[in-house]
């Protein structure tokens, strides 16, 4: 029983259960207060009592003590009696007014016998009642009992009592019901809570581009509702962020996965029709087949170097391993010069000018992926713009950071694509043709490795002008 109670109330709502739990205290203080008070004030109706038999007692000491026994008559329902306790024993003196059942009395008075000091007792006379004795000495060997009927003190507290527990009833269930309904006011703030995450619940995040519109207002409850709903909306939109991270995650992984596939299926396809070419008698012509092997290898070489840039980003995106770098004290300047010898070498139709800068500059870092920035970069200018464009390379050194910037003065870059630059197999040019570019993967990778070197890579110029600038730690380097 008490259990399936305890579940019947675990399954009431929580300002019900806060009500409840708040009539269930203030029973317990109302107990408490009313057994204090009703304790009190029989004490104090009692001691009342015993002051009026210790003031009348007085007058029928005297009255004793000159007629032996007590002569003039008690009050209504009072019980006078005189022992003579000589003996060793309780002998009523007669004639003296007293109950059919006075063994209470006798029995105090044997104890008056003994004790120096009034004795005062609360008995229940058979066919009477309670009563309040109080037994004094009149003189040696003569005790003087009396007895006052309790009724009257009985009835003040039992209508104290009943005035307590209809007032402490009303009180009880005022408190629970006004309670109840200020406990639910006060928690409809949480309630708008649960609502906004019902609502959340049945929102589909399975969405590329889920969001979360709902949000919790108000500002009722006081400081600890106003801080919950503060931490529920910061929850909220850690949320969205984060749905919103994954939705340019999918999307962007969708987009490489069908860039990545577009770009491996040309060379497949090209190795693909120039084996087919074998099966002919005209391709077997020694001629006809080194042209035909030289494209083979060609294309395989371009395979190659896509898959090499994709797993070079796949290892430094992985957090879990170490960055494929192989660290040692090179001189940048020196890079410089070997990526801009190279440019001259590969691209003799861009006329390419080198500012130095410091003599040596000494830094601690990879050589070969930092030569692999340079041609990307380098690469990238002179492929995306037409022959005679003016290519520079400058080097800056400050008290904490080296600066590498290469600039071109062709047709620079939209302004609506610079946001995308470095994103993977982007292209500037929509129509993704390969005469005059690479995979698109050319700038990401030097991103990717600039910031494995602690270092930042930033597009800049203006119309007419591009400048990648790479910046590397000196410090850290």
């Amino acid at each position: 029983m008490i259990r399936r109670w305890w579940h019947a109330y675990r399954g009431l709502r929580l300002g019900t259960r806060l009500a409840l739990g708040l009539g269930v205290l203030s029973l317990v203080v109302f107990a408490v207060v009313g057994t204090v008070l009703t304790a009190y004030m029989r004490d104090y109706l009692e001691r009342q009592l015993a002051d009026q038999m210790k003031l009348v007692q007085v007058v029928q000491s005297k009255d004793a003590a000159e007629h032996g026994t007590v002569r003039r008559k008690p009050y209504y329902g009072w019980y006078t009696a005189v022992y003579d306790v000589s003996g060793g024993s309780a002998d009523l003196r007669t004639p003296a007014e007293v109950p059919a059942d006075s063994r209470a009395l006798t029995a105090l008075a044997q104890t008056m016998a003994r004790s120096d000091e009034d004795l005062t007792r609360t008995v229940r006379i058979d066919g009477h009642g309670p009563y309040l004795l109080r037994a004094c000495e009149v003189e040696p060997g003569v005790v003087l009992v009396s007895a006052a009927p309790m009724g009257d003190v009985e009835d003040t507290v039992e209508q104290l009592v009943t005035v307590q527990v209809v007032a402490f009833g009303l009180a009880l269930l005022a408190l629970v019901v006004l309670g109840r309904r200020m406990l639910r006011r006060g928690l409809k703030p949480l309630s708008d809570m649960a609502s906004t995450a019902h609502g959340i619940t049945s929102h589909n995040l399975t969405e590329s581009a889920a969001r979360l519109p709902l949000r919790v207002d108000g500002r009722d409850g006081g400081q600890e509702v106003a801080e919950l709903r503060t931490a529920f909306n910061t929850m909220l939109e850690h949320i969205d962020d984060s749905l919103a991270v994954r939705a340019e995650a999918e999307q962007r992984l969708r987009r490489f996965v069908a860039d990545a596939s577009h770009e491996l299926r040309t060379p497949l396809m090209s190795v693909r029709g120039y084996a087919d070419l074998f099966q002919y008698a005209a391709a077997n012509a020694p001629g006809e087949r080194e042209r035909h092997l030289a494209r083979l290898r060609a294309e395989a070489a371009r395979m190659g170097v896509l898959l090499d840039d994709l797993l070079l980003l796949a290892r430094l995106d992985a957090a879990e391993v170490e960055a494929p770098l192989r660290w040692e004290d090179a001189d940048l300047t020196e890079l410089v010069r070997q990526a801009a010898d190279a440019f001259r070498a590969g691209h003799p139709e861009h006329p390419l000018t080198v500012t130095a800068g410091p003599p040596v500059v000494k830094l601690r870092l990879d050589p070969q992926r930092i030569r692999q920035v340079l041609d990307n970069l380098l690469t990238n200018a002179a492929v995306h713009t037409p022959a005679g464009t003016k290519v520079s390379v400058a080097v800056s050194v400050t008290a904490d950071a080296v600066r590498v910037a290469v600039t071109d003065t062709g047709p620079g870059i939209p302004a609506t694509d610079r946001e995308r630059i470095f994103d993977r197999f982007y292209r500037v040019d929509k129509a993704r043709s390969r005469d005059r570019g690479g995979s698109g993967l050319g700038l990401a990778v030097a991103g990717s490795l600039v910031r494995a070197h602690g270092g930042t890579i930033e597009l800049g110029g203006e119309p007419g002008v591009t400048v990648f600038t790479v910046t590397l730690p000196a410090a850290a380097l």
